[in-house]
């Protein structure tokens, strides 16, 4: 049986000629011995492993190496997470020291087998929470430019002769766009635990139809080109509405289509529901009548990473579908043999209130022509605001630091100021800290697509989440900008 190494780290000291001069239990019982540390690597891994030892010989720190390690216990290779630090002989002083040794520190990525299957999900789900809060800053600078760049066509579509057509495209780019970043506030939010707090009623049946329309390419298009023809039944009930987060169970129902189509891959026909059991709780089906799966399959598919599809799956499409549920209180059943097509059944306590009406858009209003600085690290955000707010008739500046913002601010006069908050060498926080020291009443607005911003909140008026839209800024004009 694997040993268990969450605790204790697997550490060596190397010789600054690679030589193993120490390694404790642990990483003896992954990776190799003091006669030959790097026994469980491949060749590769092993030269890797060396070479490191080697730079960090020279004084250079060397982290975040990862390496597989191949062990008798487990099918799959272990992958282990690698530090290599330099220690210093006399003098102290690194600058005139001597590397008398490295020492180097591994910890392994994955769960071992004789821990519960609580305790992986658990660890696994942190794993992924650490993971994720830098990919969900990434993806929400893309999200802002795409949807940025989406409403300087539909202000531009006006004066085109196609412009409907144009319209009617743009608003389902949008659509899944605005989903894209709901997804991401998903994530955020999960991992704060405050999911619940974003429940509102929703019409089951409305969002059936958004997905139906959003994945038509997959069940319509592609297939038509391949001579496969997929033929779509919807039977949608009214029914009572449910609390929950439209862009995740949105999530879970395209989900559920697109893996109803790859179901068939000689065409048959997809067949879309909404009604009410006999215990009045809300239901959706999800029924195709493709390859079907086998039992086996069936007890497996809604675990993470089981794929039936090879390299083309991911193995997570079902299990996050089955937690959103959860999270939504409601439960998936599935009713399936092979070669008899294959029926998911969702089912959902009605929420016992009314689906609030719908409101009037309001009219727009126009603020005064307003003196901008924008800063950000990011090139396509600086570019997307400027040209977002010059639609509206504002004179914006742009900085790509803090420090060029600074210089900035000694030369002009703004009215207000849009900042980044991750940003090398100085935060939006900080630059808002100074500002507010040098412009006192300069308010300072706070564009971010991080989740925790809460020691920012105070150095700041207001944050808005990446992405933003163009009403958005304009409204947050309007109300500090007098």
């Amino acid at each position: 049986m694997l040993p268990t190494v969450e605790t204790e780290l697997l550490v060596a000291t190397c010789a600054p000629t690679g030589e193993a001069t120490h390694c404790n239990t642990a990483w003896q019982s992954v990776l190799g011995t003091m006669e030959d540390p790097w026994a469980q690597l491949s060749d590769s891994d092993e030269e890797l492993a060396n070479a490191a030892v080697l730079e960090a010989a020279t004084g250079t720190l060397v982290t975040n190496q990862v390496v597989s390690a191949a062990t008798p216990e487990r099918d799959e290779p272990l992958p282990v997470l690698l530090h290599f630090v330099p220690v210093y002989g006399q003098p102290a002083n690194e600058d005139e020291g001597t590397i008398a040794a490295v020492t180097v520190s591994g910890e392994v990525m994955a769960e071992p087998s004789s821990w519960m299957i609580s305790q992986t999900q658990r660890h696994r789900m942190e794993a992924l929470g650490r993971m994720t809060m830098g990919v969900a800053h990434d993806l929400n600078n893309l999200l802002s430019g795409l949807i940025g760049h989406i409403e300087l066509l539909k202000e531009r579509a006006t004066s085109e002769l196609s412009a409907d057509s144009i319209r009617g495209s743009l608003s389902t780019i949008e659509q899944a766009a605005e989903d894209g970043a709901a997804l991401i506030e998903k994530l955020q939010r999960y991992i704060r635990r405050d999911t619940q707090a974003h429940f509102e009623p929703l019409d089951l049946p409305t969002l059936l139809e958004d997905s139906i329309t959003l994945t038509q390419p997959y069940w319509h298009n592609e297939p038509r080109r391949q001579g496969i023809e997929i033929t779509i039944e919807e039977h949608l009930d009214g029914v009572p509405p449910v609390q929950g987060v439209p862009s995740e169970l949105r999530e879970v129902f395209v989900n559920l289509i697109l893996n109803a189509v790859q179901a068939m891959p000689d065409g048959g026909t997809l067949r879309v529901a909404s009604f009410t059991d006999d215990a009045d709780n809300v239901c959706v089906e999800v029924e195709d009548t493709g390859i079907g799966m086998t039992e086996e399959t069936k007890r497996h598919i809604f675990e993470p990473l089981y794929t039936t599809k090879g390299d083309k799956g991911t193995g997570m499409g079902l299990a996050a579908s089955y937690g959103i549920v959860q999270e939504h209180e409601g439960r998936i059943d599935v009713d399936t043999e092979p070669g008899d097509g294959t029926t998911f059944r969702l089912t959902f306590p009605p929420s016992g209130g009314s689906l609030p009406e719908k409101k009037k858009p309001k009219e727009k209003t126009r603020a005064d022509a307003a003196r901008v600085l924008v800063v950000d690290d990011e090139e396509m955000v600086r570019s997307i605001v400027t040209q977002l707010l010059s639609l509206k008739g504002h004179d914006v500046d742009l900085a790509d630091s803090g420090a060029e913002a600074l210089e900035l601010i000694k030369e002009n006069t703004y009215d207000i100021v849009f900042t980044d908050f991750g940003m090398p060498e100085m935060t939006g926080a900080e630059l808002a800290r100074v500002l507010h020291d040098r412009r006192p009443g300069l308010p300072v607005i706070l564009l971010t697509g991080y989740t925790e911003t809460d020691q920012a909140v105070k150095e700041v008026e207001a944050v808005l989440s990446k992405p933003f839209k163009l009403e958005e800024l304009q409204a947050t004009i309007q109300r500090f900008v007098q």
